[in-house]
């Protein structure tokens, strides 16, 4: 276990693209064994149809009996397992999966969240206001990318703002491959104290944000454990994707990007055959999402960035029960972000040559270090 490890092939970029080996792999064998950032083995399944088929079955491809990787390695107790997987949704499979799932599902409704539009409208207004009024140039990342989705999930959760900048950076360092395992596993019960301090809160005097609704209309449901988890996730999720979504996606867009490069591990419950390999029960598989959302079996030249494809049922949200929660949060926005942008600053540019623009080379999700732009 290296403190700068290298990114598994199907992981890395050449700026915005795949690598070429990802898409010989995809039209040649379909499936490939491979390690994990983890240093486990794992099959990689790369093509459309087969991804889909993964994310779709969860009887033969758990979520839920997958272990935590590197658990043996920095001795955590079973209690602490146990205590890290409460309110996971992501590491869980039916009927556990879709308790909880039934009680966060309203609140991300694309009616509810379509409530929401005016407040997303005016954080984005307001951070615009503040470029416009700083001038030229600025960091697009954290400026606009990063503080908008932000500003938008705490509301949301109920988190304190002014908490903002620790949990971005424990949040950005927990997902940075080049930060030693114990560092990140350091930062994670931070985090992990951090929430439990607001679910304590939330417990003692419930708001009208979600975590008070989940107290008050589910508290007798919910440990304070799970309470912890689904928070946590929600509120990493909630940030981290979509401000390196803003970011990117000023030069490009969704399918075409598809800044997650994988979805969770899953292990086989049973042998299966994917893409004419049989894969033996008890193995672990990762799914490219990347990989899928480049398949011309998906969609034709799917390595031109097209605004006007239209819906191709993409897996950059995932699939199946484990489709992403946030996904109509995410989607409200993007669609009020970029062209908020665009009409402000109708001549956007970068202010540094394309080649100068920073990516994160060790992340588990794509995005930017920063995005030096004028107009």
């Amino acid at each position: 276990m290296t403190d700068t490890p290298v990114l598994p092939m199907h992981m890395q970029r050449v700026g915005f693209d795949p690598p070429p080996e990802l898409a010989r792999v995809r039209a040649d064998q379909g499936v490939l064994r491979m390690m994990t950032p983890f240093g486990l083995p794992a099959w990689l399944v790369t093509r459309y149809d087969d991804v889909r088929a993964v994310l779709s079955d969860p009887e033969r491809f758990s979520n839920a009996r997958t272990d935590f990787p590197f658990a043996e390695q920095l001795q955590l107790s079973r209690e602490e397992i146990a205590q890290r997987r409460a309110g996971q949704l992501l590491g869980m499979d039916p009927p556990e999966h879709t308790r909880l799932r039934r009680m966060l599902t309203p609140e991300f409704t694309v009616r509810r969240i379509r409530r929401l539009a005016p407040r997303i409208e005016e954080i984005v207004d307001s951070h615009l206001d503040a470029l416009e009024k700083d001038g030229p140039p600025a960091d697009l990342v954290s400026q606009f990318a990063l503080p908008v989705p932000s500003l938008v999930i705490c509301e949301l959760l109920g988190v304190p703002y002014a908490e903002r900048e620790q949990f971005q950076r424990r949040t950005r360092e927990q997902l940075d491959l080049s930060v030693p395992m114990p560092e990140r596993l350091r930062l994670q019960r931070e985090s992990r104290a951090f929430m439990e301090g607001q679910v304590a809160r939330a417990k003692a005097a419930p708001g009208d944000d979600m975590l008070g609704m989940l107290v008050r209309e589910h508290g007798d449901e919910l440990t304070d454990d799970e309470l912890v988890g689904v928070s946590l996730l929600l509120l990493i999720a909630g940030h981290e994707t979509t401000a390196n979504m803003l970011g990117l996606g000023t030069l490009a867009l969704l399918r075409w990007l598809s800044i997650v490069p994988q979805g969770i591990l899953r292990t086989t419950t049973t042998e299966v055959t994917l893409a004419g390999q049989t894969v033996p029960a008890g193995e672990l598989v990762a799914v490219s999402l990347l990989a899928a959302n480049h398949d011309p079996a998906l969609v034709e030249d799917p390595d031109r960035l097209d605004i006007t494809r239209g819906a191709m049922g993409h897996v950059a949200f995932g699939h199946g029960l484990h489709h992403c929660l946030g996904a109509p949060l995410a989607r409200m926005e993007m669609r009020t972000a970029f062209p908020a942008l665009l009409r402000r600053f109708p001549n956007l540019d970068l202010a540094v040559p394309f080649e100068e623009v920073p990516f994160r080379p060790h992340h588990f999700i794509h995005g930017l270090q920063s995005l030096p732009v004028t107009w």
